[in-house]
Protein backbone atom coordinates (compact mmCIF):
# COMPACT_ATOMS: atom_id res chain seq x y z
CA UNK A 1 0.00 0.00 0.00
CA UNK A 2 1.22 3.27 -0.97
CA UNK A 3 1.59 6.11 2.00
CA UNK A 4 -1.18 8.09 -0.30
CA UNK A 5 -3.85 4.79 0.02
CA UNK A 6 -3.48 5.07 4.00
CA UNK A 7 -4.52 8.71 4.48
CA UNK A 8 -7.26 8.62 7.19
CA UNK A 9 -10.72 9.90 5.68
CA UNK A 10 -13.08 12.16 6.49
CA UNK A 11 -17.00 12.11 6.09
CA UNK A 12 -19.51 14.68 6.10
CA UNK A 13 -22.68 14.42 7.80
CA UNK A 14 -24.61 16.99 6.42
CA UNK A 15 -28.24 17.10 8.28
CA UNK A 16 -31.20 19.71 6.50
CA UNK A 17 -34.12 19.72 7.95
CA UNK A 18 -35.92 16.56 8.37
CA UNK A 19 -32.92 14.29 5.74
CA UNK A 20 -29.25 13.38 5.60
CA UNK A 21 -27.20 13.33 2.41
CA UNK A 22 -26.05 10.36 0.73
CA UNK A 23 -24.11 10.09 -2.30
CA UNK A 24 -23.73 7.34 -4.39
CA UNK A 25 -19.86 6.36 -5.96
CA UNK A 26 -19.43 5.55 -9.28
CA UNK A 27 -17.13 2.64 -7.81
CA UNK A 28 -18.72 0.89 -5.17
CA UNK A 29 -15.89 0.42 -2.12
CA UNK A 30 -16.72 -3.40 -1.61
CA UNK A 31 -20.09 -3.30 -0.50
CA UNK A 32 -20.48 0.23 -0.47
CA UNK A 33 -21.91 2.00 -2.85
CA UNK A 34 -24.04 4.95 -0.90
CA UNK A 35 -22.16 6.98 2.06
CA UNK A 36 -21.61 10.10 3.41
CA UNK A 37 -19.67 12.67 1.27
CA UNK A 38 -16.15 11.75 1.82
CA UNK A 39 -12.17 11.84 0.74
CA UNK A 40 -8.71 11.70 1.89
CA UNK A 41 -7.75 14.06 4.33
CA UNK A 42 -4.76 16.59 2.37
CA UNK A 43 -1.70 17.01 4.22
CA UNK A 44 -1.65 20.04 6.40
CA UNK A 45 -5.81 19.61 6.29
CA UNK A 46 -8.07 19.00 9.39
CA UNK A 47 -10.80 16.75 8.99
CA UNK A 48 -13.33 19.32 9.41
CA UNK A 49 -11.54 21.81 6.58
CA UNK A 50 -11.57 17.97 4.18
CA UNK A 51 -15.15 17.39 5.07
CA UNK A 52 -16.28 20.25 4.00
CA UNK A 53 -13.88 20.39 0.62
CA UNK A 54 -15.20 17.14 -0.51
CA UNK A 55 -18.59 17.76 0.21
CA UNK A 56 -18.50 21.08 -2.35
CA UNK A 57 -16.34 18.80 -4.39
CA UNK A 58 -18.52 16.17 -4.71
CA UNK A 59 -22.07 17.77 -4.26
CA UNK A 60 -21.70 21.55 -5.03
CA UNK A 61 -22.63 22.15 -1.13
CA UNK A 62 -21.13 24.46 0.70
CA UNK A 63 -21.44 23.47 4.57
CA UNK A 64 -19.90 24.11 7.99
CA UNK A 65 -18.40 21.80 10.42
CA UNK A 66 -20.27 21.55 13.43
CA UNK A 67 -18.50 18.87 15.49
CA UNK A 68 -16.67 16.37 15.38
CA UNK A 69 -18.95 13.02 15.86
CA UNK A 70 -16.28 10.43 16.35
CA UNK A 71 -13.30 8.38 14.36
CA UNK A 72 -12.83 4.42 13.60
CA UNK A 73 -11.12 2.31 11.16
CA UNK A 74 -13.79 1.25 8.62
CA UNK A 75 -14.94 -2.47 9.24
CA UNK A 76 -14.90 -2.48 5.85
CA UNK A 77 -12.66 -1.10 4.11
CA UNK A 78 -9.86 -0.79 6.67
CA UNK A 79 -9.32 2.88 6.44
CA UNK A 80 -9.40 5.16 9.20
CA UNK A 81 -12.79 7.78 9.00
CA UNK A 82 -13.27 10.69 10.84
CA UNK A 83 -16.99 11.53 10.91
CA UNK A 84 -17.99 15.38 11.20
CA UNK A 85 -21.70 16.62 11.45
CA UNK A 86 -21.57 19.69 9.16
CA UNK A 87 -24.64 22.30 8.67
CA UNK A 88 -25.35 23.48 4.63
CA UNK A 89 -24.73 27.77 4.23
CA UNK A 90 -25.26 27.74 0.40
CA UNK A 91 -25.27 26.21 -2.90
CA UNK A 92 -27.64 23.10 -3.81
CA UNK A 93 -26.46 19.29 -3.65
CA UNK A 94 -25.61 18.16 -7.18
CA UNK A 95 -23.40 15.53 -9.03
CA UNK A 96 -20.71 18.03 -9.05
CA UNK A 97 -17.92 15.18 -9.67
CA UNK A 98 -19.53 12.93 -11.92
CA UNK A 99 -16.38 10.84 -11.96
CA UNK A 100 -16.59 10.62 -8.56
CA UNK A 101 -20.21 10.42 -7.86
CA UNK A 102 -23.12 8.80 -9.70
CA UNK A 103 -26.10 10.08 -7.44
CA UNK A 104 -27.01 11.65 -4.79
CA UNK A 105 -30.57 11.63 -1.71
CA UNK A 106 -31.31 13.21 0.46
CA UNK A 107 -32.93 10.16 3.16
CA UNK A 108 -35.31 11.08 6.44
CA UNK A 109 -34.37 8.64 9.06
CA UNK A 110 -36.64 5.75 8.14
CA UNK A 111 -34.91 5.41 4.71
CA UNK A 112 -31.25 5.53 6.36
CA UNK A 113 -31.03 1.58 5.76
CA UNK A 114 -32.39 1.67 2.27
CA UNK A 115 -29.06 3.14 1.85
CA UNK A 116 -26.73 1.75 4.65
CA UNK A 117 -28.27 -1.40 5.05
CA UNK A 118 -25.17 -2.62 7.20
CA UNK A 119 -26.05 0.09 9.77
CA UNK A 120 -23.65 3.02 11.05
CA UNK A 121 -21.27 3.81 13.28
CA UNK A 122 -23.08 4.23 16.30
CA UNK A 123 -21.89 7.83 17.47
CA UNK A 124 -23.32 9.35 13.73
CA UNK A 125 -26.48 7.01 14.26
CA UNK A 126 -27.00 8.79 17.98
CA UNK A 127 -26.03 12.22 15.76
CA UNK A 128 -28.79 11.20 13.03
CA UNK A 129 -31.77 10.03 15.47
CA UNK A 130 -31.47 13.45 17.43
CA UNK A 131 -31.29 15.49 14.28
CA UNK A 132 -33.46 13.64 12.27
CA UNK A 133 -36.13 12.46 14.83
CA UNK A 134 -39.17 14.63 16.64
Amino acid sequence: MTTEAQRPVAAAVVVQGERVLFVRRRVAEGTLSWQFPAGEIEPEETPREAAARETEEETGLLVVPQSVLGQRVHPMTGREIHYIACRPVGGRAVVASADEVAGLAWATYGEIPQYVPYGLFEPVQDYLEGALLP
